[in-house]
Parts: structure tokens; sequence; C-alpha cells
């Protein structure tokens, strides 16, 4: 039995430039692993193909079952999987917990199968499944462009630890979009590329600037809707947060603080200041540190520590 991880993500960026002739928007972004997780158990054995999966949490449309189905089909190739989805990344928060999900099949069972994916295979059936999932087979700290799906890794940084608050208020990825009332253009606005260009030069450097300006577009759209977001992003800068923003089009919003200690007294006080709403400490987790993660929990061999993590030393 595989047990494995599936991180969250927060954006420590995000811009959203215009409309797209194919119906998405095109996007500016930096994604950033984090250590909240799910947990996902894999058994399997051989056989014609049949997939049961439970969870702890009801899902309309689990995005693991797809992820399962287009693997198979891909690999030409099928057993007999029995997948167990333990849930601690809150859902419809920004944080990418089902595109986790998704990502972590697609990782993990090719290997299963013993049947080896090329990486630009597994980028365009992770792009299908959605345009967060691709990123997850990246992990750490990327670059996103287009739809999120165009990634340029960019290089390791000192981990952050940080704190995410959920409030259980639903923030409408679509209503958002909507209200942004951006137009169908052929070209990006210069002003937002530059800034957003100096952003990821001067954050994600190998001495990032901690207090390099960082934008998420949907703030003042979503925060107008649901005020109290915005109260718990003030909240976080009161309490010594170098960086405190809403994550994809909400509600999730993190902070990010300068050492362990600043961190932990915040988290106390925010958990009395917030009695309604789920709070988590986390740190950031770099592309390093996950793919060795990955190594680790997938059983690949130290022989042969290739990525994707395709080559397990027992199966």
């Amino acid at each position: 039995m595989l047990r494995l991880r599936s991180l969250a993500k927060i954006n420590l960026d995000l811009r959203v430039l215009h409309k797209r002739r194919d119906g998405f928007h095109e996007l500016r972004t930096v994604f950033q692993t984090i250590s909240l997780a799910d947990t996902i158990e894999m058994e399997h054995r051989r056989g014609r193909g049949k997939l049961e999966l439970t969870s702890n949490v009801d899902i309309p449309g689990n995005l693991i079952l797809k992820a399962a189905d287009l693997v198979f089909r891909a690999c030409k190739a099928t057993c007999h999987l029995r997948v167990r989805l333990t849930k601690r990344i809150p859902m419809g928060g920004g944080l990418g917990g089902g595109s986790s999900n998704a990502a972590t099949i697609l990782l993990a069972l090719p290997a299963i199968l013993g049947k080896a994916l090329p990486f630009e295979k597994l980028l365009e059936i992770a792009a299908e499944l959605g345009s967060d999932v691709p990123f997850f087979l990246i992990g750490g700290t990327a670059v996103g462009l287009g739809r999120g799906t165009e990634l340029y890794p960019l290089p390791d940084v000192p981990p952050s630890r940080g704190i995410v608050i959920t409030s259980g208020v639903h923030s409408s990825t679509p209503l958002a979009f909507a209200a942004l009332k951006r137009q169908l253009l052929d070209e990006s606005p210069a002003p937002i590329i530059q800034t957003f260009q100096s952003f990821v030069l001067l954050a994600c450097s190998p001495t990032p600037a901690p207090r390099t300006p960082s934008v998420n577009d949907f703030e003042p759209v979503v925060f107008a809707r649901h005020p109290q977001l915005e109260s718990i992003k003030n909240k976080l800068l009161q309490l010594g947060a170098w960086r405190a923003m809403m994550t994809g089009s909400g509600s999730a919003v993190f902070g990010l603080f300068p050492s362990r200690e600043r961190r932990d007294r915040a988290l106390g006080r925010v958990r009395r200041e917030f009695p309604g709403n789920q709070v988590y400490p986390f740190t950031t987790v770099s592309r390093g540190r996950y793919r060795t993660m990955w190594w680790r929990q997938s059983g690949v061999s130290t022989q042969s520590k290739t990525w994707p993590p395709q080559d397990r030393s027992e199966r």
C-alpha cells in the first residue's frame, strides 16, 4: 500500500490580464506548495480494471476518478485499485486540494502500473483535468502563465512559516472573474506585466525581499462581497505577517511570518479572535523537498531518482 501526502498551494501573486478567445482568462501567477496536506492511500492488485474510492468527505465530481481513468487509458493498462482519501485541505478556498489530489494520482499510478509516461503526456492530462493540476506535478515555487498551465519553476528559496485561515465563505470563481470585467484583448497590458516581472525578480530571488509588493487581483471584488476576509488579512498584518493575502479566487487568506516564534504567537491570537474559522499553520515546501517527499513515499529506487517518480524499487 502507498500512503501519499497531497499538498496544498498558495498564490504568492496573481494577476488577471484579459479574456482569451478560448473562454479562459490570461493569468500571471506565482504558485507555492505548502505543508498543509490531504492523505491518499492506494492499494492495488492485478486484474481487470476496477476503481474503488472512499473519502472522509463527500466530493461531487471527484477528480481522482477522472485522473485514474485517463492514466489507465494513456498507459493501456489497468489494475484493481482501491483509493482512500482523507481530506484536510479545506475545499473551495483557493488552496488547490482537488487539483493536488488529481496530480497525486497522475504521479503515483503509472509507477504502480509499471508503465512510465513521458512528462509531457502527464502535463497534457493534468491540463485536461484543471488549470491548477499541472503545477502539482512540479511543486515548489513556479510562475504560471496562460490559464496557469504554462509553468516555469523558480529557484528554491528558504522556507517561510505561515498561517492559512478559511472562514467558510464561498467565493464563486466564475462570479469573481465576471466582477473583474476583463475584456477580450490580443495583447497583455504592459503595466501589469512589468509589475509582475518586478515581483518575480525581487521576491523569488535566492535572497527574497520580504516586503516586495504582491497583488491578488481578485481581492478587491471578493472583499467587497465578503468584508470579513479583508479583516482577517488586516489582522494577520497587525500580528506581524510580512505578507498577507487571499489565495486564488478565495476565500482562504494566508500570512507569512519572519520566524516560527512570531507565527506561533500570531496563531494563538488568530484562533482566539476568529473562533468560527479554521486555522492551519504551515511551512512553504520547496521543489527539492517536494521531490524528496515523493521519492520517499512512492518507494523509488535510491539508484534512480528520476522525475516523475516512475521507477519503483518495489512492485
